[in-house]
């Protein structure tokens, strides 16, 4: 469940549909000034003339003709406003929404986004339909966030035609119905929309809502993919494995090159394998090394541990025990390998000796009265075997004991060994109850594990929403991997509402480990597509999610 490896893993074909909402900036409804001068707009603005108004808020926003001012912005904004301009009081909604020449205030936001909305701006109908969507100032109410956006949609609006889809695809406010999504999808799809298109050609890869037809699906992701839609640029992984359509490592190279270029480790690292192989391409080690060093820079483990590899053996660089220890070092870090909690204190808070003999033989005399934590260290040296031959069914048999009364810990450890079938029959849904039984617990481990297993509908039916709601009990607790999974999920908008804000705050916090270098390097790339408000914004929100779990301690 290590979730590094289910996101490398995985996230080359991930299918699902992403939610858009509306570009929120200040510049986004700005009808062009002409040849108007600063000093014309501020003169007509200061006799009330209400377009004049608008347009000089627009220049201080932007710093035309004038030095950047956004509380001057937003004085003219509200003055225009005031007099029922729907541009700015649009745009005096986005300033309340990311706090922009105001303090923050989701509140006033929804007050002027409705007064904008009420008058038929199409963004301001998309943004008001997220407030009641993310119940952002404003109850959260499903029915009202899709009255708003199907005005938006009857408008044409492509962004929030996809919202629609989205909706309909998860049951959010309405009963599911994914011929509906279909529909919607299909609508924003045909617009350009690229989210869209990427979600229509996964509901033709999955057959849902549409017969499955492997052609149309590659269809919609070519056509998302070449409008820069970074997901759909996985399809250099279906050209290169033969999946849903011929194999052409041709194809394959130009897509991974496509999304290599916008620096996207795991293309880096498909590319750097082709050259390492000679798929597509002549053979060639440098040219492998130089790709894998790109993307274990930005976290990859996999190329952090096939880079380590290349310098044992001087395969593409010159040999190098440092260079190699190093990136191995770099992968393990990322816990490739399972960890276990070590058990180094018995019960009553005394040291156990460190002879692990020793250790096992306090332990099982502390277990034999029905100690909990000390029937979970047991079953953690005998999985470990540590201080005795390793033996998975006595792992099992002794975390069971405590996990049958309750021991959280135990819990945990007993669902992962039916996750990995260690001692027991692999049995998914045994693991998810365990976890379950663990997470109700307040458990971030489990949390997280049962996170993954409703993701990727491993033991419980597949269920984004749910997976998000126990990413976000690990995540609130301090847990890394739990952090970057919602992140991710938001940046997706898988199971939430796509956010690169709430993304970004939560990677962030992921990253104040030094040693998440995915986390880093994922928020490295989240920054690459916000504004320097938007990233404020989120880093104001970390903030806020860090005060919170610091004040009673983090797991990890």
């Amino acid at each position: 469940m290590n979730p590094q490896k289910y996101w490398l893993r995985h996230g080359r074909t991930v299918l699902k549909v992403l939610l858009v909402c509306t570009v929120v900036s200040a510049c986004a409804t700005h009808v062009s000034l002409s040849q108007k001068s600063f000093i014309g707009a501020k003169k007509a603005a200061e006799q009330g003339n209400i377009e004049a108004q608008y347009d000089l808020a627009y220049m201080y926003f932007q710093g035309r003709g004038v030095l950047r001012d956004e509380a001057e912005a937003e004085r003219w904004f509200r003055k225009a406003a005031e007099q029922g301009h729907a541009k700015a009081q649009h745009n005096l909604g986005v300033m309340y929404d990311k706090g922009r020449g105001v303090s923050e205030d989701d509140v006033e936001a929804v007050r002027w986004y409705r007064k904008a909305a009420e008058q038929g701006m199409v963004s301001s109908q998309v943004n008001l339909g997220r407030q009641y969507l993310e119940g952002g100032g404003i109850v959260k109410d499903y029915a009202k966030a899709m009255h708003w956006f199907r005005k938006a949609a009857a408008q044409g609006e492509a962004a929030a035609q996809n919202n629609l889809g989205v909706m309909y695809d998860e049951g959010l406010g309405v009963p599911q119905d994914y011929s509906e999504s279909i529909r919607w999808f299909r609508k924003a799809a045909e617009q350009g929309n690229p989210r869209a298109q990427f979600s229509l050609g996964t509901r033709y890869a999955r057959g849902r809502g549409v017969p499955e037809d492997d052609e149309e699906a590659i269809r919609w992701y070519r056509k998302a993919a070449e409008q820069g839609h970074v997901w759909a640029q996985k399809l250099g992984t279906l050209f290169r494995h033969g999946e849903m359509i011929p194999e052409d490592d041709a194809e394959a190279i130009y897509w991974f090159r496509k999304a290599a270029e916008r620096g996207d480790s795991w293309a880096l690292f498909d590319l750097g394998d082709m050259y390492a192989h000679g798929e597509g391409v002549p053979e060639d080690d440098v040219e492998a090394a130089r790709l894998f060093r790109k993307a274990a820079e930005q976290g990859d483990p996999f190329s952090q541990y096939i880079l380590s590899v290349m310098y044992r053996k001087g395969e593409g660089v010159a040999k190098d025990d440092a260079e190699a220890t190093h990136w191995y070092g770099r992968a393990a870090e990322q816990r490739l390998a399972r960890a276990h909690d070590p058990g180094i204190m018995h019960p009553e808070g005394e040291e156990v000796p460190k002879d692990d003999v020793k250790k096992v033989r306090w332990y099982q005399k502390v277990s034999e009265r029905g100690d909990t934590r000390a029937q979970n260290n047991l079953g953690v040296l005998y999985h470990r075997g540590e201080g005795v031959l390793r033996d998975y069914t006595k792992a099992a048999r002794w975390y069971r004991k405590a996990a049958d009364v309750g021991d959280a810990k135990a819990q945990f450890n007993l669902g992962d060994m039916y996750a990995h079938g260690e001692g027991v029959a692999k049995d998914y849904a045994e693991a998810a109850r365990w976890f379950q039984e663990a997470a109700e617990s307040g458990n971030a481990e489990a949390q997280f594990n049962l996170g993954a297993m409703y993701r990727q509908g491993e033991g419980v039916s597949r269920d984004h929403a749910e997976a998000a709601a126990w990413f976000h009990k690990a995540a609130a607790q301090g847990n890394v991997s739990a952090q970057l999974n919602l992140a991710l999920m938001y940046a997706l908008g898988e199971g939430v509402l796509e956010d690169d804000a709430q993304a970004y705050a939560w990677v962030s916090l992921a990253a104040d480990r030094r040693d998440s270098v995915v986390a880093q390097a994922v928020k490295k790339m989240l920054a690459g597509h916000m504004t320097r408000a938007q990233i404020e914004e989120a880093q104001k929100q970390a903030n806020g999610y860090r005060e919170a779990y610091t004040s009673v301690g983090k797991t990890e």
